[in-house]
């Protein structure tokens, strides 16, 4: 077994590698800035977001108001992007789309930004101020190019941030009636169904407000009881007339049955 050649490779790979670092170092205070486009879109195209951002960034300044300043900006935007910069690519995709309102890349950029602020969107538990402003950047790119080829992604993925808040909403609300909140939970619940009416978790949320009118009137004093015991009727038969075929019926039937006993 030859040991050396694994040793000679790296050793190429380690020179060749720095010499390319060198060259870009002496590109990046070189002043031959037709040098530099040609550079800068080359590791464009070569997906070598990272050099070609630095370059476009320089560049953006030196070819203000030529031809080249419109594609320039949108590359930048994009290395932006592509690197994971988010935030800072959807303000630069946005001011693009603002400055070159007529350009060829002023749907892409307008789309890029909306994606954006999908990709910055967390979790159902955290904030969803980046969630609402996707729906809302999704929607507008929609009513501005309805024939858009996007338009089926674009759906899907509005569809995606809409369950985030639905699963955040429905989330907040169960938690009432997990900690023991029975009469917050009724509210909560009932706001999320409809605050979301055509939620997945709304079968889950009218079954909660039953259990929820129950536990409350069970720990109520006695001359409260009947009140909310009948609030717990009411959410049963819209529970069983909504949902037939719940999940929920036998569970749901029960509880019923305990009301009904209470009642008489």
């Amino acid at each position: 077994m030859n040991l050396k050649r694994p040793a000679i490779l790296f050793s190429a790979a380690l020179v060749f590698l720095l010499m390319s670092c060198s060259e870009y170092q002496k590109l990046l205070k070189s002043e031959n800035y037709e040098l530099k486009y040609e550079k800068a879109v080359e590791y464009y195209e070569n997906e070598d977001y990272y050099k070609a951002k630095n370059l476009f960034d320089e560049l953006r300044n030196i070819y203000k108001g030529t031809e080249r300043a419109e594609k320039i900006y949108y590359h930048y935007a994009y290395c932006l992007y592509a690197e994971g910069d988010l935030a800072l690519a959807a303000y630069h995709f946005s001011k693009f789309a603002k400055t070159y309102p007529n350009s060829q890349f002023t749907q892409d950029a307008e789309f890029r930004t909306s994606m954006c602020f999908y990709d910055l969107s967390p979790d159902p538990s955290l904030d969803q101020a980046f969630t609402k402003r996707g729906i809302d950047a999704f929607q507008a790119f929609l009513n501005k190019y309805p024939q858009t080829e996007y338009k089926d992604t674009v759906n899907e993925l509005v569809d995606k941030l809409h369950h985030k808040l639905e699963t955040k909403s429905y989330n907040n609300a169960y938690l009432y009636y997990k900690i023991g909140e029975y009469k917050a939970a009724t509210t909560a619940l009932q706001n999320s169904i409809e605050d979301y009416p055509g939620s997945s978790y709304n079968e889950d949320a009218r079954f909660y407000i039953l259990k929820s009118w129950y536990s409350f009137a069970e720990g109520s004093v006695r001359k409260k009881q009947e009140e909310r015991y009948e609030k717990g009727l009411m959410a049963y038969h819209k529970l069983v007339d909504i949902y037939p075929e719940s999940e929920y019926i036998d569970e749901a039937n029960k509880i019923k049955e305990q009301i009904d006993k209470s009642l008489k």
